[in-house]
C-alpha cells in the first residue's frame, strides 16, 4: 500500500462572504517521484489543480487549516503476458493452462437429444419414474428396473449399429461432442498452445501447439469448435479464415524444421466464406497448405473427429495416414447444400447424404480413410475419455509404422496414398491412353447408339410380325423388359427433375379420397395439380439433349405398341375372313395357288385353267365385299424369275463395272502386281502374303475407280428390282 499525504488550503468564503474551496497543488502535496512515474497519473493531478471539488462542498470551516488524506493505490501490472510471475521451472507434466484460452466449463453442458433418439428418451424416463417410485414407496422394483435397463441397452445397440448417413452426420454435429482440445488434453502428458500467424492475427478457429505422447513430442493442429454459444461465436464455429490456415502452415514448417511428427484433427463445416476472407486470399491459403503438406519430410497423421467440410478440412488433411471416428463425416459439400442444388429443397438432405457417401465406412471402402476409430454406443460424447484413448492408440500404432521410413519414403508413401484413392485406384506403370475421351454425362455414356437402336427396333419388329399369335412368349418377354427399362428411366428422370415430392403428395391426396374408382373423375384442384406436374415433366423432357435414353426407349415402346396393335387387327381380320369364306371357295383358292406356281415356273396356262382362275377371283371378290371389305387393289407377289428388261439392265451394269475395273487397273499400272499375285497363288505361298497382295491391289483399284456414277446406277437398279419383285395385299381400316 502507498500512503498519500495531501495538504489542502481553505480558500472558500466563510459566513462573512469569503470564498471557500480546495486547491490541490504541488507545493501542498507530499508525493514521491515513484508515484508520478506514470505520465497518466501526473496529467490527472495536473488537471485537478484548481478545480472545484463539489463533493467536499458540505465541509464548512471558519479558519484556515491543514488536513491530511490517506488513500490506497493499487500497483499496476508490469506486463500483459498470460504467464504468471512465479512459474515453476520444475514442472514435469500437465498442460500450461495459462497459455490457452481453453478452460474447464463452470457448468455441465445440458443433454441434447437428437430426433432419432426419442425412443431412448422414453425408456430413460420410464427408468427414472420407476426408480423414483421405489424410493418414495420403499418397495423393491429392482427386477423391473433391471429389465428396463437391459431393454434400454439393447435398443441403444440396435439403434447405433444401423445408423443412416444423415444420422451419423447429426452425431458428428452434436453440441456436446468432445472438441479437438478435449482430445489433445486427454491424450498428452504435456501441452503448450502456440498462437499467431506472424502476420498480425491469431485465428481462434484453428488451434496449434506442441504436446507429448509417451515421451515423444508432436505438433498438434486442429479445428476448434465451441462447447457453448459463447465459445462458438469466439471460435467462429470452427470456420477458419486465411489467418488460421497460415498459422497452421507456420507450425507445419516449424515441425518440419525440428523433426516433430504432425497430428491434425479435422472438425469443421468448411472454410469461412465471407467477403473479408476472400479478399485476404482464402483460396490461396488453402492451396498453399495443400502444396506444402505434400513436401513435408515428417510423418503426418490426420484424425477426422467430427465433420470435414470441403477444402477447409483438406487444407490440414493431406496426410500419410487418415483415420475417421466411427460417426464422423467427410464431404465436398454438405448434404443440405447438395439437396438445395439438385432437388431445390434442403429437405432432401437424407437422400443427398446417401448419394454423397460421407460416412467413415464409405471412405474406408474407397481407400480415402486408412482406418475407422470406434466410438462408444451413444457417440463420442457418451464417453469422451475412452474415445480419446482410442485416438491415442491409433496415433501410436501409425507412428510405429511411419517412424521406420526415411524422408523420401514418407513423401512417396503420401503421394501413393492419394494416387490409390477409389475402388481400383490408379495403377502405377500402366500407360494411360491419351486419346480416350471421357464424357461426364452418364445419360449420354449409357445411352445406346442410333445404329444399335435401329437394329433393335428392326429385330423386335420382325419378332412381332413373325409371331404365330398375339401371345407369343418371346415377344411378350421382350416387351415386358422394355417396359421395365422405361419405368426405371422414368423414375430417374422424375427424381432429377425434382418432381418426386410433388407426385408423392398427389398420391397421398388421392389415397385420402374414399372409394376412388379408376373411371371416377378427379376434383378440380387435384386435376390442376396433376396437369401442372405433367406439363412440367413434358417441358423438361422436351429440352434438346436431355434424357436421351428415356426418349429413345419411349420411341421404341410406342413403335412396339403400334406393331402389336396392327398384328392384333390383322389376326382379327383373318379370323373374320376365314369364317365368311365358304369351303368350296377355299378349295378354289388352292387352284389359284397352283396356277401361280405354274406361272412362276415360266409355263403357260391352258384355256380351261385360265377361265377357272378368273371365275375364282370374281367369287372371292364377292365374298370379301359381303364381309364389308372394300378391295382397293391387288399387287403381285415375289416371283422366282426377274422380268427380261430387269435382267438386261443388270447385265449392262455388270459390263460397265467390269470395264471400269479394267480401266482402273491399266491406269494404276497394276498388271504386273496381278501377275505376281497369280504366281504366288500358283506357288502355294502362305495365305498372309496372298491376302496382303490382294488388299494392296483392291486399295489401288478403289482409289483409281470413278465409283460415283457406278454407285448411282447400282442403287437405281436395286430400287427397280425391289419394286418389281415385291408384292403383297394391303389392308387399311377394313379395306382389302
Amino acid at each position: 500500500m502507498t500512503t498519500l499525504s495531501l495538504i489542502a488550503g481553505n480558500t472558500g468564503r466563510g459566513r462573512g462572504g469569503e470564498e471557500r474551496g480546495f486547491e490541490f497543488g504541488s507545493s501542498h502535496s507530499y508525493f514521491g517521484n515513484e508515484f508520478f512515474a506514470s505520465d497518466s497519473l501526473r496529467s490527472l493531478f495536473r488537471s485537478l489543480n484548481g478545480v472545484w471539488l463539489r463533493d467536499l462542498e458540505c465541509f464548512r470551516v471558519r479558519s484556515r487549516h491543514k488536513f491530511r488524506v490517506v488513500a490506497k493505490v493499487r500497483k499496476g501490472k508490469k506486463h500483459d503476458y498470460p504467464w504468471p510471475d512465479d512459474i515453476d521451472p520444475n514442472s514435469s507434466s500437465g498442460p500450461l493452462t495459462y497459455l490457452s484460452y481453453f478452460k474447464p466449463l463452470t457448468e455441465k453442458p445440458k443433454p441434447v437429444t437428437l430426433a432419432f433418439e426419442k425412443p431412448l428418451v422414453d425408456l430413460e424416463q420410464k427408468i427414472i419414474e420407476v426408480s423414483r417410485m421405489a424410493h418414495e414407496t420403499g418397495l423393491d422394483f429392482s427386477d423391473q428396473i433391471d429389465a428396463l435397463e437391459s431393454k434400454y441397452q439393447q435398443a441403444l445397440k440396435d439403434l447405433y449399429t444401423h445408423l443412416t448417413p444423415i444420422q451419423r452426420l447429426n452425431i458428428a454435429r452434436h453440441p456436446n461432442r468432445p472438441t479437438v482440445l478435449d482430445h489433445i488434453l486427454n491424450i498428452t502428458e504435456k501441452w503448450v498452445e502456440l498462437h499467431g500467424d506472424r502476420a498480425g492475427y491469431d485465428d481462434p478457429a484453428i488451434v496449434t501447439g506442441i504436446g507429448s505422447i509417451d515421451g515423444k513430442s508432436y505438433m498438434f493442429i486442429g479445428h476448434q469448435k465451441g462447447r457453448n454459444t459463447k465459445e462458438n461465436i469466439m471460435r467462429n464455429f470452427a470456420m477458419p479464415t486465411p489467418h488460421g490456415y497460415r498459422k497452421a502452415l507456420r507450425m507445419m514448417k516449424y515441425a518440419d524444421h525440428h523433426g516433430f511428427p504432425i497430428v491434425t484433427f479435422v472438425d469443421t463445416p468448411g472454410a469461412f466464406a465471407d467477403l473479408k476472407s476472400e479478399e485476404l486470399g482464402q483460396g490461396e491459403a488453402i492451396a498453399h497448405n495443400l502444396r506444402t503438406m505434400f513436401g513435408l519430410k515428417v510423418p503426418i497423421i490426420t484424425v477426422v473427429t467430427g465433420e470435414g467440410g470441403s477444402g477447409g478440412a483438406l487444407a490440414i488433411g493431406c496426410a500419410n495416414k487418415m483415420y475417421m471416428l466411427e460417426n464422423s463425416a467427410f464431404y465436398v459439400a454438405s448434404p443440405e447444400a447438395c439437396a438445395a442444388i439438385l432437388w431445390k429443397s434442403s429437405q432432401a438432405a437424407p437422400k443427398a447424404a446417401e448419394k454423397l457417401r460421407i460416412t467413415a465406412q464409405e471412405h474406408y471402402r474407397l481407400r480415402i480413410a486408412d482406418g475407422i476409430i470406434p466410438e462408444p454406443l451413444g457417440g463420442a460424447h457418451a464417453d469422451p475419455v475412452w474415445t480419446s484413448q482410442q485416438i491415442k492408440l491409433a496415433i501410436t500404432q501409425s507412428m510405429e509404422e511411419l517412424a521406420k521410413m526415411d524422408a523420401d519414403e514418407l513423401l512417396r508413401h503420401r503421394m501413393l496414398k492419394f494416387r490409390s484413392i477409389g475402388v481400383g485406384g490408379f495403377l502405377e506403370g500402366i500407360q494411360v491412353d491419351p486419346e480416350r475421351k471421357r464424357n461426364m454425362k452418364p445419360s449420354d455414356v449409357n445411352a445406346p447408339k442410333t445404329v444399335d437402336i435401329e437394329s433393335e427396333l428392326e429385330n423386335l419388329r420382325n419378332k412381332i410380325l413373325e409371331a404365330k399369335g398375339p401371345s407369343d412368349p418371346i415377344t411378350n418377354e421382350t416387351i415386358e423388359k422394355l417396359k421395365e427399362d422405361v419405368d426405371q428411366e422414368m423414375t430417374k428422370a422424375i427424381i432429377s427433375m425434382g418432381l418426386q415430392d410433388k407426385i408423392e403428395s398427389l398420391k397421398l391426396e388421392l389415397a385420402r379420397i374414399p372409394n376412388l374408382s379408376p373411371n371416377q373423375p378427379l376434383n378440380r384442384a387435384l386435376k390442376e395439380k396433376a396437369d401442372k406436374i405433367m406439363q412440367e415433366f413434358k417441358q423438361n423432357l422436351s429440352r434438346p439433349g436431355a434424357y436421351l435414353g428415356l426418349k429413345q426407349k419411349l420411341e421404341k415402346l410406342n413403335m412396339v405398341s403400334r406393331l402389336i396393335e396392327m398384328k392384333e387387327r390383322s389376326e382379327k381380320l383373318k379370323a373374320e375372313i376365314n369364317q365368311k369364306v365358304p369351303a368350296d371357295i377355299k378349295a378354289k383358292m388352292e387352284l389359284l395357288k397352283e396356277a401361280q406356281e405354274t406361272l412362276s415356273n415360266g409355263d403357260a396356262l391352258d384355256e380351261n385353267l385360265e377361265e377357272e382362275v378368273k371365275r375364282t377371283k370374281k367369287e372371292l371378290e364377292e365374298v370379301l365385299k359381303s364381309a364389308n371389305l372394300e378391295i382397293v387393289g391387288v399387287t403381285k407377289r415375289k416371283v422366282g424369275t426377274a422380268p427380261p428388261d430387269l435382267e438386261e439392265n443388270m447385265v449392262k451394269v455388270n459390263n460397265e463395272i467390269g470395264k471400269e475395273i479394267e480401266r482402273a487397273i491399266n491406269a494404276a499400272g497394276l498388271v504386273g502386281k496381278i501377275e505376281e499375285l497369280k504366281e504366288e497363288i500358283a506357288k502355294g505361298s502362305s495365305s498372309e502374303v496372298v491376302k496382303k497382295l490382294e488388299a494392296e491391289i483392291k486399295e489401288e483399284i478403289a482409289a483409281a475407280m470413278d465409283v460415283s456414277a457406278l454407285k448411282e446406277k447400282v442403287e437405281k437398279l436395286a430400287s427397280s428390282a425391289k419394286a418389281v419383285m415385291e408384292g403383297e395385299v394391303v389392308t387399311d381400316n377394313g379395306r382389302w
